[in-house]
Protein backbone atom coordinates (compact mmCIF):
# COMPACT_ATOMS: atom_id res chain seq x y z
CA UNK A 1 0.00 0.00 0.00
CA UNK A 2 1.12 3.58 -0.79
CA UNK A 3 2.36 5.71 2.10
CA UNK A 4 1.05 9.54 2.31
CA UNK A 5 3.03 12.22 4.33
CA UNK A 6 2.38 15.92 4.88
CA UNK A 7 2.22 18.27 7.37
CA UNK A 8 1.93 22.06 8.60
CA UNK A 9 3.55 24.25 11.04
CA UNK A 10 1.57 24.81 14.24
CA UNK A 11 2.16 28.27 14.21
CA UNK A 12 -1.40 30.06 14.76
CA UNK A 13 -4.55 29.76 13.10
CA UNK A 14 -4.73 28.54 9.44
CA UNK A 15 -6.29 30.51 6.57
CA UNK A 16 -8.13 29.71 3.58
CA UNK A 17 -5.13 29.18 1.19
CA UNK A 18 -4.53 26.00 3.40
CA UNK A 19 -7.93 25.08 3.39
CA UNK A 20 -8.11 24.73 -0.52
CA UNK A 21 -4.42 24.09 -0.96
CA UNK A 22 -3.69 21.75 1.77
CA UNK A 23 -6.47 20.25 3.69
CA UNK A 24 -8.76 19.67 0.91
CA UNK A 25 -6.07 17.36 -0.85
CA UNK A 26 -5.12 15.90 2.26
CA UNK A 27 -8.73 14.75 2.95
CA UNK A 28 -9.15 13.60 -0.72
CA UNK A 29 -6.37 11.12 -0.53
CA UNK A 30 -6.79 10.14 3.19
CA UNK A 31 -8.65 7.21 1.86
CA UNK A 32 -6.04 6.42 -1.09
CA UNK A 33 -3.35 5.22 0.93
CA UNK A 34 -1.74 4.98 4.47
CA UNK A 35 -1.89 8.66 5.21
CA UNK A 36 0.32 10.29 7.64
CA UNK A 37 -0.61 14.30 8.83
CA UNK A 38 2.01 15.42 10.45
CA UNK A 39 2.21 18.65 12.76
CA UNK A 40 4.81 20.06 12.64
CA UNK A 41 6.47 21.58 15.85
CA UNK A 42 10.11 21.54 15.53
CA UNK A 43 9.81 23.48 12.13
CA UNK A 44 7.67 26.21 13.76
CA UNK A 45 10.64 26.28 16.16
CA UNK A 46 12.40 28.24 13.07
CA UNK A 47 10.90 30.80 14.06
CA UNK A 48 9.19 30.98 17.11
CA UNK A 49 11.99 29.61 19.63
CA UNK A 50 11.89 33.24 21.22
CA UNK A 51 7.85 32.14 22.02
CA UNK A 52 7.37 28.43 22.53
CA UNK A 53 4.71 29.06 24.98
CA UNK A 54 2.44 29.57 21.69
CA UNK A 55 3.32 26.36 20.31
CA UNK A 56 1.22 23.68 22.22
CA UNK A 57 -1.78 25.88 21.64
CA UNK A 58 -1.27 26.12 18.21
CA UNK A 59 -1.02 22.51 17.87
CA UNK A 60 -4.27 21.81 19.50
CA UNK A 61 -6.15 24.43 17.24
CA UNK A 62 -4.14 23.05 13.98
CA UNK A 63 -5.46 19.72 15.05
CA UNK A 64 -8.78 20.87 15.65
CA UNK A 65 -8.79 22.22 12.10
CA UNK A 66 -7.47 18.65 10.35
CA UNK A 67 -10.73 17.37 12.03
CA UNK A 68 -12.75 20.29 11.36
CA UNK A 69 -11.34 19.87 7.38
CA UNK A 70 -12.49 16.56 7.13
CA UNK A 71 -9.51 14.27 8.47
CA UNK A 72 -10.92 11.07 10.26
CA UNK A 73 -8.08 9.40 12.95
CA UNK A 74 -9.55 5.87 11.65
CA UNK A 75 -8.38 6.59 8.36
CA UNK A 76 -5.13 8.89 9.06
CA UNK A 77 -2.19 9.18 11.31
CA UNK A 78 -2.27 12.49 13.02
CA UNK A 79 0.86 12.99 14.72
CA UNK A 80 3.09 15.57 16.56
CA UNK A 81 6.56 15.52 14.71
CA UNK A 82 8.39 15.99 18.36
CA UNK A 83 6.72 13.25 20.17
CA UNK A 84 8.61 10.88 17.46
CA UNK A 85 12.19 11.47 18.60
CA UNK A 86 13.20 9.35 15.45
CA UNK A 87 12.77 12.09 13.10
CA UNK A 88 15.33 14.15 14.91
CA UNK A 89 18.04 10.81 14.65
CA UNK A 90 17.51 10.57 11.04
CA UNK A 91 18.19 14.35 10.57
CA UNK A 92 21.10 14.38 12.32
CA UNK A 93 22.24 11.12 10.32
CA UNK A 94 21.36 12.76 7.02
CA UNK A 95 23.16 15.69 7.57
CA UNK A 96 26.44 13.89 7.64
CA UNK A 97 26.04 13.25 3.74
CA UNK A 98 24.20 16.32 3.10
CA UNK A 99 26.17 18.91 1.05
CA UNK A 100 26.12 22.23 2.12
CA UNK A 101 25.06 23.68 -1.00
CA UNK A 102 21.99 22.17 -1.28
CA UNK A 103 20.34 23.64 1.32
CA UNK A 104 21.61 27.16 0.75
CA UNK A 105 20.37 26.97 -2.88
CA UNK A 106 16.70 26.36 -1.53
CA UNK A 107 14.22 29.20 -2.96
CA UNK A 108 12.09 29.05 0.40
CA UNK A 109 15.60 29.80 2.26
CA UNK A 110 16.32 32.36 0.14
CA UNK A 111 12.60 34.09 0.11
CA UNK A 112 12.17 33.94 3.35
CA UNK A 113 15.83 35.57 4.44
CA UNK A 114 14.60 38.47 2.04
CA UNK A 115 11.10 39.12 4.10
CA UNK A 116 11.59 38.15 7.23
CA UNK A 117 10.12 39.58 9.94
CA UNK A 118 11.92 37.67 12.76
CA UNK A 119 15.90 36.42 13.27
CA UNK A 120 16.57 33.36 10.94
CA UNK A 121 20.31 33.21 10.77
CA UNK A 122 20.24 29.84 12.48
CA UNK A 123 21.23 26.41 11.58
CA UNK A 124 17.82 25.40 12.00
CA UNK A 125 16.91 27.22 9.27
CA UNK A 126 18.84 26.54 7.25
CA UNK A 127 18.59 23.12 7.77
CA UNK A 128 14.69 22.41 7.89
CA UNK A 129 14.10 21.28 4.22
CA UNK A 130 16.52 18.32 5.72
CA UNK A 131 14.32 17.98 8.44
CA UNK A 132 11.39 17.89 5.82
CA UNK A 133 13.27 15.41 4.25
CA UNK A 134 13.98 13.17 7.33
CA UNK A 135 10.00 13.62 7.80
CA UNK A 136 8.91 12.37 4.16
CA UNK A 137 12.01 9.48 4.05
CA UNK A 138 11.43 8.05 7.50
CA UNK A 139 7.50 6.51 6.83
CA UNK A 140 8.89 5.91 3.25
CA UNK A 141 6.64 8.02 1.50
CA UNK A 142 5.48 7.22 -1.78
CA UNK A 143 3.49 10.84 -2.22
CA UNK A 144 3.95 13.78 -0.78
CA UNK A 145 0.87 16.80 -0.87
CA UNK A 146 2.30 20.28 -1.15
CA UNK A 147 2.13 23.34 -2.17
CA UNK A 148 3.91 24.21 -5.71
CA UNK A 149 6.33 26.73 -3.07
CA UNK A 150 7.33 23.07 -1.46
CA UNK A 151 8.18 21.24 -4.49
CA UNK A 152 12.11 22.09 -4.81
CA UNK A 153 11.85 20.48 -0.75
CA UNK A 154 10.16 17.18 -2.10
CA UNK A 155 13.12 17.03 -5.27
CA UNK A 156 15.78 17.86 -2.54
CA UNK A 157 14.42 14.58 -0.21
CA UNK A 158 14.67 12.25 -3.68
CA UNK A 159 18.21 13.75 -3.82
CA UNK A 160 19.74 13.23 -0.52
CA UNK A 161 17.46 10.00 -0.73
CA UNK A 162 19.67 9.00 -3.89
CA UNK A 163 22.41 10.16 -2.00
CA UNK A 164 22.03 7.62 0.88
CA UNK A 165 21.46 4.68 -1.31
CA UNK A 166 23.98 4.76 -3.37
CA UNK A 167 26.71 5.41 -0.41
CA UNK A 168 25.69 2.63 1.61
CA UNK A 169 24.40 0.42 -1.54
CA UNK A 170 21.06 -0.35 0.24
CA UNK A 171 17.55 0.73 -1.61
CA UNK A 172 16.34 1.48 2.14
CA UNK A 173 14.10 4.75 0.82
CA UNK A 174 11.88 5.02 -1.51
CA UNK A 175 11.70 8.39 -3.71
CA UNK A 176 8.50 9.84 -3.18
CA UNK A 177 6.40 12.23 -5.69
CA UNK A 178 5.03 15.36 -5.15
CA UNK A 179 1.24 15.75 -5.44
CA UNK A 180 -0.31 19.09 -5.74
CA UNK A 181 -3.34 20.45 -5.56
CA UNK A 182 -5.53 21.48 -7.70
CA UNK A 183 -4.61 25.09 -6.20
CA UNK A 184 -1.32 24.95 -5.86
CA UNK A 185 -1.15 28.76 -4.89
CA UNK A 186 -3.33 31.00 -3.30
CA UNK A 187 -3.49 34.67 -3.40
CA UNK A 188 -3.66 37.02 -0.61
CA UNK A 189 -5.54 40.27 0.04
CA UNK A 190 -2.63 41.82 -1.67
CA UNK A 191 -2.27 39.70 -4.49
CA UNK A 192 0.96 38.24 -3.27
CA UNK A 193 0.77 34.95 -2.13
CA UNK A 194 -1.36 34.36 1.12
CA UNK A 195 0.96 34.17 3.92
CA UNK A 196 1.08 34.64 7.75
CA UNK A 197 4.22 36.51 7.53
CA UNK A 198 2.60 38.84 4.89
CA UNK A 199 -0.27 39.48 6.70
CA UNK A 200 -2.26 39.05 3.67
CA UNK A 201 -4.48 36.41 5.22
CA UNK A 202 -8.25 35.74 5.69
CA UNK A 203 -8.00 33.37 8.36
CA UNK A 204 -10.94 30.37 8.87
CA UNK A 205 -11.99 31.64 12.35
CA UNK A 206 -12.25 34.67 11.43
CA UNK A 207 -15.73 35.87 11.97
CA UNK A 208 -18.38 36.39 8.68
CA UNK A 209 -17.92 40.45 9.89
CA UNK A 210 -14.25 40.38 9.87
CA UNK A 211 -14.17 38.36 6.00
CA UNK A 212 -16.72 40.95 4.62
CA UNK A 213 -14.22 43.20 5.83
CA UNK A 214 -11.18 42.37 4.38
CA UNK A 215 -12.94 41.41 1.13
CA UNK A 216 -14.90 44.29 0.51
CA UNK A 217 -11.88 47.16 2.06
CA UNK A 218 -8.81 45.21 1.95
CA UNK A 219 -8.76 42.83 -1.68
CA UNK A 220 -6.90 44.20 -3.64
CA UNK A 221 -8.57 44.28 -7.59
CA UNK A 222 -8.00 45.26 -11.08
CA UNK A 223 -5.25 48.14 -10.60
CA UNK A 224 -6.65 49.66 -13.74
CA UNK A 225 -9.98 49.78 -13.19
CA UNK A 226 -10.65 53.35 -11.37
CA UNK A 227 -13.82 53.95 -11.84
CA UNK A 228 -16.70 51.92 -11.93
CA UNK A 229 -18.04 53.12 -15.28
CA UNK A 230 -14.22 51.55 -16.58
CA UNK A 231 -14.20 48.00 -18.26
CA UNK A 232 -12.04 45.64 -16.18
CA UNK A 233 -9.57 42.30 -17.02
CA UNK A 234 -10.29 39.45 -14.54
CA UNK A 235 -7.49 37.75 -15.91
CA UNK A 236 -5.26 39.87 -14.06
CA UNK A 237 -7.90 40.97 -11.12
CA UNK A 238 -7.05 39.18 -7.80
CA UNK A 239 -10.60 38.78 -6.83
CA UNK A 240 -11.27 36.65 -9.58
CA UNK A 241 -8.71 34.40 -8.01
CA UNK A 242 -11.24 34.14 -5.55
CA UNK A 243 -14.18 34.03 -7.29
CA UNK A 244 -12.45 30.87 -8.76
CA UNK A 245 -11.73 29.31 -6.04
CA UNK A 246 -15.09 29.36 -3.92
CA UNK A 247 -17.77 30.81 -6.26
CA UNK A 248 -20.38 29.19 -7.69
CA UNK A 249 -20.01 28.36 -12.25
CA UNK A 250 -22.99 30.73 -12.52
CA UNK A 251 -21.03 33.18 -10.30
CA UNK A 252 -18.16 33.30 -12.14
CA UNK A 253 -19.46 33.39 -15.41
CA UNK A 254 -21.11 36.46 -14.41
CA UNK A 255 -18.51 38.41 -12.74
CA UNK A 256 -16.55 37.45 -15.93
CA UNK A 257 -18.77 38.97 -18.19
CA UNK A 258 -19.82 41.75 -16.32
CA UNK A 259 -16.52 42.90 -15.33
CA UNK A 260 -15.00 43.24 -18.74
CA UNK A 261 -18.00 45.58 -19.60
CA UNK A 262 -17.94 47.74 -16.35
CA UNK A 263 -21.60 46.29 -15.91
CA UNK A 264 -20.23 45.01 -12.10
CA UNK A 265 -18.39 47.49 -9.73
CA UNK A 266 -15.22 46.51 -7.29
CA UNK A 267 -17.47 46.84 -4.27
CA UNK A 268 -20.31 44.39 -5.49
CA UNK A 269 -18.26 41.89 -7.06
CA UNK A 270 -16.20 41.44 -3.83
CA UNK A 271 -18.71 41.53 -1.64
CA UNK A 272 -20.30 38.51 -3.79
CA UNK A 273 -16.71 36.80 -3.10
CA UNK A 274 -16.92 37.23 0.41
CA UNK A 275 -20.51 35.40 0.58
CA UNK A 276 -18.83 33.04 -1.18
CA UNK A 277 -16.17 32.25 1.17
CA UNK A 278 -17.97 32.74 4.65
CA UNK A 279 -19.86 29.55 3.17
CA UNK A 280 -17.18 27.34 3.10
CA UNK A 281 -15.57 28.73 6.36
CA UNK A 282 -18.32 29.19 8.46
CA UNK A 283 -19.03 25.26 8.58
CA UNK A 284 -15.36 24.72 9.17
CA UNK A 285 -15.11 27.91 12.01
CA UNK A 286 -18.28 26.07 13.87
CA UNK A 287 -16.56 22.51 13.72
CA UNK A 288 -13.07 24.14 14.98
CA UNK A 289 -14.45 25.83 17.75
CA UNK A 290 -16.18 22.80 18.92
CA UNK A 291 -13.02 20.03 19.11
CA UNK A 292 -11.43 23.29 20.39
CA UNK A 293 -14.06 22.87 23.41
CA UNK A 294 -12.66 19.45 24.01
CA UNK A 295 -9.30 19.67 24.74
CA UNK A 296 -8.71 16.20 25.77
CA UNK A 297 -10.65 14.62 23.14
CA UNK A 298 -7.58 16.42 20.84
CA UNK A 299 -4.74 15.35 23.03
CA UNK A 300 -6.12 11.69 22.45
CA UNK A 301 -5.90 11.93 19.05
CA UNK A 302 -2.64 12.86 18.91
CA UNK A 303 -1.16 10.23 21.68
CA UNK A 304 -2.65 7.34 19.87
CA UNK A 305 -1.60 8.76 16.20
CA UNK A 306 1.97 9.51 17.61
CA UNK A 307 2.60 6.07 19.23
CA UNK A 308 1.62 4.73 15.47
CA UNK A 309 3.69 6.87 13.75
CA UNK A 310 6.69 6.26 16.25
CA UNK A 311 6.19 2.38 15.52
CA UNK A 312 6.70 2.89 11.86
CA UNK A 313 9.59 5.46 12.80
CA UNK A 314 11.70 3.00 14.99
CA UNK A 315 11.18 0.26 11.78
CA UNK A 316 12.70 2.64 9.31
CA UNK A 317 15.54 3.54 11.74
CA UNK A 318 16.62 0.33 12.08
CA UNK A 319 16.78 -0.40 8.52
CA UNK A 320 19.08 3.43 8.55
CA UNK A 321 21.17 2.02 11.20
CA UNK A 322 21.65 -1.55 9.50
CA UNK A 323 22.69 0.20 6.08
CA UNK A 324 25.25 2.29 8.31
CA UNK A 325 26.69 -0.09 10.12
CA UNK A 326 25.90 1.40 13.39
CA UNK A 327 24.91 -0.48 16.69
CA UNK A 328 21.31 -1.49 17.00
CA UNK A 329 21.25 -3.55 20.25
Amino acid sequence: MHRILSGIQPSGSQHIGHLVGALDNFTHLQGKGEAFYMIADWHALTSKYESVGEIWPATLELTATYLAAGLDPKQATIFVQSLVKEHAELHLLLSMVTPLSWLERVPTYKEKMQNAVADLGSYGFLGYPLLMTADIIIYKAHKVPVGEDQLFHVELAREVLRRFNFLYQREVFPEPEAVLTKTPKVPGLDGRKMSKSYGNCIYLRDSNADILEKCTRQMASDPARVRKTDPGNPDVCPVFEFHKLFSEDATVQLVNTECRRAGIGCFDCKKRVAEAIIRRVEPVREKIEGYLARPDDLQEVLRDGSARARAVAVETMADVRGAMKMPNI
